[in-house]
Formats: structure tokens, sequence, C-alpha cells
């Protein structure tokens, strides 16, 4: 959806939010799920967080603007993407390839952020890159009664300690420093291991896969040798392989050097809101964008709410949700002036 501006030949704004949303387990939602039900003045919807209230927000706060009759320097575009919550490979990371990504001449753009518990609202400037990786542990063969050399269960095992204690290491971090968040540290998680066919039987191989999330402090060469020594000390023929593998990306400056960000934060500041700066703990389609060189922040305008993206009985309070049409309403007007 596209507002042309007054000076349609400037860099554009762009409002992005994802229509795709993860599954439910319906059994354990007190109110169906897709029903997006109110109730005592909650609205319970798988998806309302996370981030359909974002995307009809955008589009309540464009129409209200429209019938002041307002205009703006700059052209203003929404767009609607699938995929998020499968990584965006089909979604946005294709289309900002697009000749029509490029034509739209983006210069600043909007995506998810997080809802806050407090009083202030949080806004990130970067993220963590994904790494999805799998270490492959091959051994001898045999009978589950033997004590066989080249055991794949001690490769394995081998592995998934190194990787465990460096995600204690970061766990350490946060304990002893209270002020780092989440999105400062490298997370590691074992999500799976596949292998085995029956209990007496040695399996051939196993593979334990990890969910990394690197810091912004990670060098990435020195971080992959890590990965490669330790398959070396696991034993003989350990492998590994990815199945996401991000690049870093630079954070979006939020300093004098950017005009979108005075002007972003400036209207906020007129609301009287305090601003939280962070790096985004997950993963957001604005990577994509940031890694085509354009500015780009993670902001949903939701506070004194709990975070509750992916849980059951996933909801927002209607007054939070009215609350951030009337932000949008002064942040558009900031950023499509600058």
């Amino acid at each position: 959806m596209t507002w042309e501006g007054q000076e349609p030949n400037l860099p554009s704004i762009l409002l992005n939010s994802h229509m795709d949303v993860v599954p439910v387990f319906e059994k354990s939602w007190n109110y169906p799920p897709f029903e997006a039900r109110i109730v005592d003045g909650v609205i319970y919807a798988r998806g309302v967080q996370d981030m359909k209230s974002v995307a009809v927000q955008y589009i309540e706060a464009i129409r209200r603007l429209k019938t002041k009759g307002v205009t703006f320097k700059r052209t203003i575009h929404l767009s609607f993407v699938p995929d998020e919550e499968i990584g965006g490979r089909n979604g946005m990371a294709k289309f900002v390839k697009t000749e029509h990504f490029k034509k739209l001449n983006v210069g600043f753009a909007l995506d998810e952020g997080l809802a806050s518990p407090n009083e202030d609202y949080l806004v990130f400037n970067s993220e963590r890159s994904i790494w999805h990786i799998n270490v492959n542990c091959p051994g001898k063969s045999g009978h589950g009664s033997l004590l066989l050399p080249d055991n794949c269960g001690e490769k394995i095992r081998y592995i998934i300690d190194k990787f465990m204690d460096l995600r204690r290491e970061s766990q350490k971090k946060l304990e002893d420093n209270p002020e780092l968040t989440i999105g400062d540290v490298t997370t590691i998680n074992l999500t799976m291991l596949k292998g085995g066919i029956q209990n007496n039987v040695i399996p051939e191989k196993m593979t334990a896969s990890f969910d990394i999330r690197l810091a912004l402090s990670v060098n990435f060469e020195d971080f992959e040798n890590m990965i490669k020594n330790w398959c070396k000390e696991a034993g003989a023929n350990v492998t590994y392989d990815f199945d996401q593998k991000d690049a870093y990306v630079d954070p979006t400056p939020v300093d004098n050097t950017n005009q979108y960000w005075h002007a972003f934060k400036s209207a906020v500041d007129k609301l009287k809101i305090k601003l939280k700066l962070r790096t985004f703990p997950g993963g957001t389609d604005s990577r994509f964008i940031r890694e085509e060189g354009t500015k780009a922040l993670c902001f949903s305008p939701l506070r004194n709410t709990v975070p509750g993206l992916h849980e059951h009985n996933e909801s927002l309070a209607v007054s939070v949700f009215l609350e951030g049409i009337k932000t949008y309403e002064e942040i558009i007007p900031a950023i499509a002036n600058v």
C-alpha cells in the first residue's frame, strides 16, 4: 500500500509487518485463538502481539492522518509479508532483492519490536545473527552390549558439553551484570538429537542440532574456527553443516548521523514516554532490510504488557492497542517529514 508524498523523489518510509503467525495448541487456549475475542478489555488471539496488532495500528494511524487531510514530504509504503516465522527466506529475504523493492526507494523502515512490561517503550536498532547448526558424529556400529572404539555417543557427548559450557558462560554474564539483556550475549540451545534404530544397536551416526544467536561483539570467523576445533577434538570424521547461517549485519545508527532516529525519538519524547534501546533477541525481517544498507528500527508501541508472543492465550489490552495507534500518529508524520 502506498501513500505518495509531496516529494516522491526523496527516499521513502516503509512500515513493514508480517502476516504469518506460529501454530497453536488450541486445547491449551481459553478462547478460540483465531477469533480475536475481547474479554474484560483484553484481546485474546494468536498474533495479537506478534504482529497483527502493529499491522492494524499502521493502517488505522494512516487512515486517521489521511482523514485530517495532512500530507508529508516522503512517500509511505506499507508491506505485509509472509514467512517471517520460519525465517523469512521466501518472504522479505527474496523481496528485498527484487526490482520492485528497489523502486520503492526505501530510506527508512519500521518493523516489529517487543512489548514492554513497564511504562517505557522498547526500540531495537540491531539484532543478533542466527546460526542453526548440525554436528554429525559418525562411529562404529555394533551390538549394544559391547564397548566398541570410535563411539558416536562419546563424540556427541563431547560436542554437547562444549556447546553447553559456552551457554553457561552467557548465563553467567547475565547473572553478573544486570545491565545486560538477552540480546547482548550469545545464546545456545540444543534443539534436536537424532540417531539410532533400536535400543540394542549402537548407531552408525548421531547428530546434535543447535540454535545459536551470535551477539554483535562476536567475531564470526573465530567462532566458526572454535567449532571446527571442537569437531576435531571430538573424534574421527565429526563434521558440521548449517540449516541457517546469517551474516553479520551492521546496527542502524542511533546518533546525530541518523536523521530518522532523531525524528523517531523526538516524536516519542513528545508523548512523554521513555525509550529503552536494545538489541533484538530474536530474528525479524528488518535484518534483510538492514543488509541492503537501509536504516531500520524494530518497534511495537506496546507497553505495560507482559510479552506473550508464541505463548498460549497470547493477549493484548484494548487500551494498549489503541494507545499504539496514537503513538504512530505522532511517529509517522515525524519520520515522513524528515
